[in-house]
Order: C-alpha cells, then sequence, then structure tokens
C-alpha cells in the first residue's frame, strides 16, 4: 500500500467583469508577477467562501463540529450562561474570568460591561471548546455566588484546563483542522494548517475597467424630474485564474483523529476515513465555489473549466511558473493555451526531477495532461477519496 503525503490541485477559473477580491480602496486586488501586473484573489478570501458555502458538500454536512471566528465570542459565552440559568452579572463575571485567565487577549481594552468581552483580534474557536467551557462555568458558578469569587475560581480552572481541551475531539472545529489557527492564549491550542491555499492570479496581464453607473429615483422620474439620484463608479476585472492548493495529507489526518503525525502512515484504514471525505468535500468545494464581492450586479458563479490533481510522496511545487510570462490576450483560444502551458511545465519539471506522481484532471476543453488520465468531477474526488484511505488506486481504462 502507497499511501500519499500531498495532494496537489491546480485549477483554471473564468471570471468575466466582476469585483472578486477588493482591495483596502475597493479596488480589485493586483498581483505584480514576471512581466506585467495581474488581478488575484486572496487564499483568505477563498477559503472563507469553502468554509461557508451552503450546498451538498459543505464542510457543514461532514457532520464534524465547525468554529467560529469573531471579536466576541466571550460575549457569546456569556449569552450561552445566561441561556443556561445564569444571572446576568455571574454570566459578565464568568466571560472576564475567561478573559483574565488568559483564555483570549482582552486587546488593551480597559471598559467596563460587555464591551469589556470584545477581544483584540478575531479569534477561530470551535464549538466543542465553547461548549465544554459554557459547562464548566455553568459547574463552578453553583458554588460561587458572588461575581468575584466566580472570575477568581474560573481564572484558576483555566491553568488547569489547557490539556483538557487540547483532549477534545475535534475541539478546535474542522476549519482550524483544515486551515490552522494562530492563537497566543494561554490555553487555547495553534493548530498547523493541513491545507496551504495560494492567492489565485490571472495568467494574463490584468484586464479591469471604471464601471460608471447612476441610481434613478423612481419617484423623481415620474414626477417629471430628469437626473439621478446618485452617480457611482467601481472597478469590474476580468481574468482566467490560476489556483494552487496543497493538502498535507499526514497533517490533516493527524489534525482530524488527534493521533501524532509520525504514526499516519500505520493507523487502519477507519483513522483515514474522515480526512478522504474531508478531501472529498474539498474538491468539490475548490471547483464549485465561487468568491466574489457585488453578486447582486456580476453574478460571479463559476465552475472550474481545468482541474488537474497530483498524488504522491514528492515536496509540492507550484505551477506557477507556467505564467511567468503573461498569456498573451490576442490569440483565438487563450484558455486551451493556458492548458498548454501548464502541461508543457509538467513536461520539463518531469524531465528534470523524474517525480513520480499519479495524475487525474477535468476539463472542458479537449487537451492532453502527461500522464494523466481524464475524470468527471464526481469519479475525480472519488478517487481522491479512495487513495487516501486505501493507498494507490490502479490506473483504469480511459
Amino acid at each position: 500500500m502507497n499511501l500519499p503525503r500531498f495532494i496537489q490541485i491546480h485549477t483554471l477559473h473564468n471570471y468575466p467583469g466582476a469585483l472578486l477580491n477588493r482591495d483596502d480602496a475597493g479596488l480589485a486586488k493586483r498581483l505584480p508577477y514576471g512581466d506585467a501586473v495581474r488581478t488575484r484573489i486572496s487564499s483568505q478570501c477563498l477559503k472563507r467562501h469553502w468554509r461557508l458555502a451552503d450546498d451538498h458538500f459543505a464542510l457543514v454536512n461532514l457532520g464534524v463540529p465547525m468554529a467560529v471566528r469573531s471579536r466576541v465570542t466571550l460575549d457569546l459565552i456569556r449569552k450561552k450562561l445566561v441561556e443556561a440559568g445564569l444571572s446576568e452579572a455571574l454570566a459578565q463575571a464568568a466571560g472576564e474570568g475567561l478573559r483574565d485567565g488568559g483564555l483570549l487577549d482582552k486587546g488593551g481594552k480597559e471598559s467596563k460591561g460587555k464591551e469589556a468581552l470584545e477581544t483584540g483580534q478575531a479569534v477561530l474557536m470551535g464549538f466543542a471548546e465553547i461548549d465544554y467551557l459554557v459547562k464548566r462555568c455553568a459547574e463552578l458558578a453553583q458554588d460561587s455566588t458572588d461575581a468575584k469569587t466566580l472570575k477568581t475560581v474560573i481564572a484558576k480552572f483555566l491553568k488547569d484546563a489547557k490539556k483538557n481541551i487540547e483532549a477534545l475531539k475535534h475541539g478546535s472545529g474542522l476549519e482550524a483542522a483544515l486551515f490552522g489557527r494562530m492563537v497566543t492564549s494561554d490555553v487555547l491550542a495553534s493548530r498547523d494548517a493541513a491545507v496551504y491555499v495560494a492567492h489565485a492570479f490571472t495568467v494574463h496581464e490584468a484586464q479591469v475597467e471604471n464601471d460608471y453607473f447612476t441610481v434613478v429615483d423612481d419617484l423623481l422620474r415620474e414626477a417629471g424630474e430628469q437626473g439621478s439620484a446618485g452617480i457611482f463608479d467601481t472597478e469590474l476585472a476580468s481574468g482566467l485564474y490560476y489556483g494552487y492548493v496543497v493538502v498535507d495529507v499526514p497533517q490533516l489526518i493527524a489534525n482530524l483523529e488527534g493521533e501524532n503525525i509520525k504514526d499516519w502512515a500505520t493507523l487502519p484504514a477507519e483513522k483515514r476515513e474522515l480526512a478522504g471525505r474531508v478531501v472529498q468535500h474539498l474538491l468539490h468545494l475548490i471547483a464549485t465555489v465561487s468568491p466574489g464581492a457585488k453578486r447582486g450586479s456580476t453574478a460571479p458563479f463559476e465552475w472550474a473549466k481545468f482541474l488537474l490533481v497530483e498524488v504522491g510522496d514528492w515536496q509540492p511545487r507550484s505551477l506557477a511558473g507556467a505564467f511567468q510570462n503573461v498569456l498573451p490576450l490576442n490569440q483565438p483560444a487563450i484558455r486551451e493555451a493556458a492548458v498548454q502551458m501548464l502541461t508543457d511545465e509538467i513536461g520539463k519539471l518531469d524531465e528534470a526531477y523524474g517525480a513520480t506522481l499519479d495524475r487525474r484532471f477535468l476539463a472542458l476543453d479537449k487537451v492532453d495532461v502527461p500522464n494523466a488520465q481524464r475524470l468527471s468531477l464526481n469519479d475525480l474526488a472519488t478517487w481522491v477519496q479512495a487513495y487516501i484511505t486505501q493507498g494507490t488506486m490502479p490506473v483504469q481504462a480511459a
């Protein structure tokens, strides 16, 4: 049995006239690369849309506890304690006790009341962690009837709580198991990411335009007045984007199952089953879930026109080098040309390094990929899932 260490996913998505990811000035994000400036989609933007997607392959449908990223998580715990029967005063004291005990930083806030439970940064916490803390705080409140005593008891409890929280099954949530969590908390544990996501960028130079538009006032127009109720402008961009994602299979299994990462290859198949299903869902999300602002006016929905999956033991390597020189826009088949540039890059890398990678791909156009078999999305996702749980899969006849 040959288990994969890394799953590499390469995509091409096409978006016309959309504002997929904005910078601080409200413009399409850009990336200088090679011989031109491109438009790009940040990895954070991509991951958030995959996390929150609501469809058959949504992460929430895997049955694994999820997480919430917020600056007011302590206030959420306070509200849950009130719902559990604590008084407002004791629930507030419990939240402050968690803060003072090092659960989350207070962000330099010295204010009192509910606003004092807001942290300096949005922190990712698993619902399993939140539920555990609510349960323990409610229990401690049974013997601590005044706010000052409860705060002291909770701060003391947190000193011994770290191991219990770390031992929670999927305690930090599926999002943290996939994309990691960096915390400075004395209680919560950081998580190494198992899924690495690159910024997507256009394979050609940036194509942007300033969209000037007006808003018509219906009532004033009926009254015979001319003009508009407002004049606005925004930037729109079009492009064919290359995306790259890597799944670190040992890290993913360790994060999901709470096992030592060194033991991943010797674990029984049932310990790899969830990781297989997670990657199966993730592949569907990467292919079909679109990021994008201004959805109501641009409908930026797109499925991958090309998706290549590579499985193997070798260290990952992006194919972004295929587009270091921009793809000329004055040719009749840009999409096919982009795939050809990717396959040429693969051929050069294979010749130079001799790396053995199992490959499967999805494509709308008639293209050939070196040493790869063409599959539909469902078959591709099922192949990856089986590879993780069972090891090397036999090549099927095309």
